[in-house]
């Protein structure tokens, strides 16, 4: 709109012309003015953030010469009052401002430092900052500007080495105690490293002893497995054995108990019987001796011999036809044969007793003499498998003695009976 004017943010506008108060212009921020074209003038000031540096050689109270660099943020105060004297001072010429601004600092600065030394200058850069920013306020009122800030960018002692000088000890105690730090280190990473092998050389042995005990197991089982075979046969083998000598030793029991059943038995019972038999007949010779009868001698042994072949072929019958099984060997055979001796033995006796006194048969103990009538008595049969067995008797040359005669003849027709072995 002609005539209307609106400063920016960081402007004042200021309209000169007309009489307006105490000053000669008139002041408009933060809005828009009308302005009466040829009646008035506009001008503008800026109100934004501006800068001046300051590189200042400077004496410090030890009389040593510095170089001191600052940098100063400044701008015109946003009062009327601070822009009026800014505006009546620099609005025809705005760059002034830096210029003068820096000249202000530098004066300061060199007062302030002439008061310190520079380990203090060093060391209390804010102190410095602090000091020149309240003794330039005034000044800077005056010119309408405010100072925001002051940094203190660097101090050089221009060549004198006073500064590095200071720093020289703690430089080098800041270097030993980074060699013995780096020392430190580098023995605790030499230390680590080591640890770190030994860790690693011990993982290595338990990895080693932990793969040995795997492989060890597993040769064991491998071992186990080949040998499963063989020993399961061999176990096999032995239960088949023990099993077939348990059955051997079954079949031998029950076969003991049918020989004792069919063989021995019987025999006993029918020497049993031909012993009744043969007493009872030496009862009646004795009965018929005692009778005094027409008997004699000769005619009660004849009796007795014809009666005796038939009680032996008896005892010879009921074994001639059993298969005999001794189960004692050399031992077992001697205690039949010796059993069936016995009764033999018994058997004879029993019929000598029987007889009276004067009446029998004509024996003799052995050693008593020989002829037809006197000498050993034998009889024999024959066994399955034992040959002939004597039975007993007591003899000499046996001529002329009956019962010998008797007794042979009845070997001779067992023997021709049947084969021998049988």
């Amino acid at each position: 709109m002609f005539g209307w004017h609106v400063p920016r943010p960081d402007q004042a506008l200021l309209i000169s012309g007309g009489k307006r108060g105490s000053l000669p212009f008139r002041i408009v921020t933060g809005h828009g003015a009308f302005v009466v074209p040829l009646r008035s003038k506009v001008s503008y000031l800026t109100l934004s953030m501006q800068e001046a540096e300051v590189a200042e050689e400077c004496v410090t109270k030890q009389g040593i010469a510095v170089n001191v660099k600052a940098v100063i943020a400044f701008k015109v105060g946003s009062d009327p009052e601070g822009i009026a004297n800014a505006a009546q001072r620099f609005l025809a010429a705005e760059e002034k401002m830096s210029v003068l601004t820096g000249r202000i600092f530098a004066g300061h600065l060199r007062s302030i430092i002439g008061s310190m030394t520079v380990e203090e200058i060093i060391r209390e850069r804010q102190r410095l900052a602090e000091e020149a920013l309240e003794a330039s306020k005034v000044e800077m009122s005056k010119i309408g500007l405010v100072v925001d800030a002051l940094q203190i960018e660097s101090i050089d002692d221009m060549g004198s080495g006073y500064i590095k000088a200071l720093a020289a000890p703690h430089v080098a105690q800041v270097q030993r105690a980074a060699r013995v730090a780096q020392a430190q280190a580098d023995q605790a990473s030499a230390e680590a490293e080591q640890i770190s092998k030994r860790n690693q050389a011990e993982f290595e042995r338990q990895t080693a002893v932990a793969r040995a005990g795997f492989q060890a197991e597993v040769d064991r089982a491998q071992s186990q497995a080949a040998q499963a075979g063989p020993l399961a046969q061999a176990q096999a083998a032995q239960e088949v054995l023990e099993a077939q000598t348990a059955l051997a030793e079954r079949n031998a029991e029950l076969r003991e108990r049918e020989l004792i059943a069919e063989v021995i038995r019987p025999a006993q019972a029918e020497a049993q019987r031909i012993k009744v038999l043969a007493e009872a007949e030496a009862e009646r010779l004795r009965r018929l001796g005692e009778a005094g009868a027409a008997h004699d001698r000769v005619a009660l042994d004849q009796q007795l011999i014809a009666q005796l072949p038939d009680m032996l072929r008896a005892a010879a019958d009921s074994l001639s036809n059993a298969n005999l099984t001794v189960l004692n060997g050399a031992g077992g055979l001697a205690e039949v044969v010796a059993g069936l001796a016995t009764q033999g033995l018994a058997l004879l006796d029993a019929v000598k007793q029987s007889l009276p006194q004067g009446a029998g048969l004509n024996t003799k103990e052995p050693g008593e003499g020989s002829g037809a009538a006197g000498g050993e008595v034998a009889e024999t049969v024959e066994l399955a498998g034992a040959g002939p067995l004597a039975l007993a008797g007591a003899s000499g040359d046996g001529d002329g003695d009956p019962l010998r005669a008797a007794t042979d003849r009845q070997v001779a027709e067992q023997s021709a009976g049947r084969p021998q072995g049988d």
